[in-house]
């Protein structure tokens, strides 16, 4: 039996119970996946994140309750707040390795900023179980990296949808984005993942990684800000640098307490 430290973070959120909730374990070094997988479906959150120390920087990892996933937004901020505020971290900027490659972190002002690698979408086909999944037609449909985005002309249409996610969990993604125009902001989305165990997403890092190129570009700016409209909402402040995505948002501690396994 072996006891751990538990962080559970609300990320892209000023206040408890908004944004998204991201379990953070630290550890000294790597636990068996399946251990690892167990935890993370037991905590039973979007994702759970695990990392390790690799000399000045940290090598990081994110489970759902169904898989492991390799890139992850909201838990990587997380797990930055953790490392940040409550190990005492003396520095502003943190390193994560990761299945990703060089993920980097930096304090600015009262936020956190995330700096992960774009993922530009490009336009493509739209596959069996997708439409009928959203059950209302974009106006466009892409892909990135990961996820399908479809884009719809204004921000009603998003938060009207009500998805069928038996089938969207038939389409072979990682996740649907949807996205519209903002009418506060430069972009709205949501996001659904039945595939990976989660219907709906409240708030989605790595998803802005395809969001921000695409916005940047239709826009004509670098800088956005963004909303995710789940029950739970998240905001973000963005920026398209050349090849790489910067978010930033606010973070806010609400779980800290211990889990006892047995290796």
């Amino acid at each position: 039996m072996i006891t751990l430290p538990i962080y559970q973070v609300d990320a892209f959120a000023s206040r408890l119970f908004g944004g998204n909730p991201a379990a953070v374990c630290p550890l000294a070094e790597w636990l068996p996946d399946d251990l690892m997988q167990q935890i993370a479906a037991e905590n039973n959150l979007a994702e759970t994140a695990f990392f390790v120390p690799q000399g000045r920087d940290f090598g990081i990892r994110w489970f759902t309750p169904e898989l492991e996933v390799d890139l992850c937004g909201h838990a990587t901020l997380a797990t930055a707040h953790v490392i940040l505020n409550e190990l005492g971290w003396p520095e502003s900027y943190l390193h994560f390795h990761s299945k990703s490659g060089l993920l980097k972190v930096h304090r600015k002002d009262q936020l956190l900023e995330l700096d992960f690698p774009a993922t530009p979408p490009q336009e493509a086909p739209a596959p069996a179980h997708l439409l009928e999944g959203l059950g209302a037609r974009p106006v466009y449909l892409l892909r990135s990296k990961f996820d399908y985005l479809a884009v719809y002309a204004t921000e009603a249409e998003v938060l009207a949808l009500r998805p069928d996610f038996g089938q969207l969990g038939q389409v072979a993604t990682r996740g649907i984005i949807v996205s519209a125009p903002g009418t506060n902001c430069d972009f709205v989305s949501r996001f659904f993942g039945p595939g990976a165990g989660i219907n709906e997403d409240p708030v989605t890092g790595s998803a802005h990684c395809a969001l921000v190129p695409y916005w940047a570009e239709r826009l004509g700016k670098k800088r956005l800000h963004a909303w995710q409209l789940s029950k739970r909402r998240g905001e973000l402040w963005c920026e398209l640098a050349h090849d790489r995505v910067k978010m930033a948002g606010n973070t806010v501690l609400y779980l800290q307490g211990e889990i006892k396994v047995t290796l």
